[in-house]
């Protein structure tokens, strides 16, 4: 029989998109998800798929946004009288339109979970019913830019600062092979760079990507494979490059379908001749 899969999809901004060639391409090998847990933009992604289990719909939606649509950073963030960056309401949610509006967590086709933090103590809060489009908006509440989001009598914000990639908790709702898509972490070396280098877009972006580092680490002990497509040189905010985020984690995924058909007991697809030669011109390491 095979075994369960869950999916631990982790925080990373615009790097997220790369979620979405992850799903996508399980899909099309028919390797099946049981369970889902994200932070921050994996809680975006994932709870998407999650509720509606169409990832091509959340595709198109961030493939065919302008260059003037509010997903642009420059239009998401204003100053206010001098005091920190806000967003201009919660336009990483806001755009999902009416797909998740009056969905709970509960009622997901596939079980799913979303992580964020506590601001009052930084613990890990782990949101498991009530309203879908609440628990994104929590578990992605990046401060500096994002106002924190108030759920059940708690003060909430980005889900990175205590759990990056939530590998431990999918593995808690019961999956017996943990798939982990870690698209931010990464130790960040500044003992060569003059403190002039460190202005606030590189610092927003680099120590978020150090944290997680150490963060993840325990973590990720659960999952039994690891996913880290190459989207560690995108910035953040960088939605406009959606097509080749989106391709990364298609390439990394694909390159690593033969190790998960072979340990979780999923039948691999048989493919014609030409789509094999496809996968020998686009997806080789």
């Amino acid at each position: 029989m095979p075994k369960k899969i869950g999916l631990a999809l982790g925080g990373g901004g615009a790097r997220g998109l790369a979620h979405i060639g992850v799903i996508k391409t399980l899909e099309q090998a028919g390797v099946e998800i049981s369970f889902i847990v994200g932070t921050s933009m994996g809680a975006l992604v994932g709870g998407w798929y999650a509720a509606t289990k169409n990832i091509a719909s959340l595709e198109n939606i961030f493939l065919n946004a302008g260059k003037d649509d509010l997903l642009k950073f420059k239009k998401i963030i204003k100053k206010k009288d001098g005091e920190s960056l806000r967003a201009k309401g919660h336009i990483f949610t806001d755009f999902l339109g009416d797909a998740l509006n009056a969905k709970n967590i509960e009622d997901c086709g596939i079980p799913f979970r979303a992580i964020a933090t506590d601001i009052k103590n930084g613990d890990e809060v782990v949101m498991e019913r009530g309203s879908l489009l609440e628990a994104i908006r929590a578990s992605a509440a990046l401060p500096i830019i994002f106002e924190p989001v108030s759920l059940d009598g708690r003060l909430l914000m980005d889900g990175g600062f205590s759990n990056p990639v939530p590998a431990d908790i999918v593995k808690k709702m019961g999956a017996d092979f943990v798939i982990a898509v870690d698209i931010s972490s990464k130790w960040l070396d500044i003992s060569e760079k003059p403190f002039s280098w460190m202005r606030l877009p590189f610092l927003i972006s680099n120590v978020l990507d150090a944290a997680a580092y150490q963060l993840s680490k325990p973590r990720l002990e659960s999952a039994d494979v690891i996913l880290r497509p190459l989207v560690l040189n995108f910035g953040w905010f960088d939605f406009g490059m959606a097509p080749e985020i989106i391709r990364a984690g298609v390439k990394e995924a694909k390159s690593n379908l033969k190790l998960i058909f072979n340990r979780t007991g999923h039948l691999e697809p048989v493919k014609t001749p030409f789509e094999k030669f496809l996968d020998f011109l686009f997806y080789q390491e």
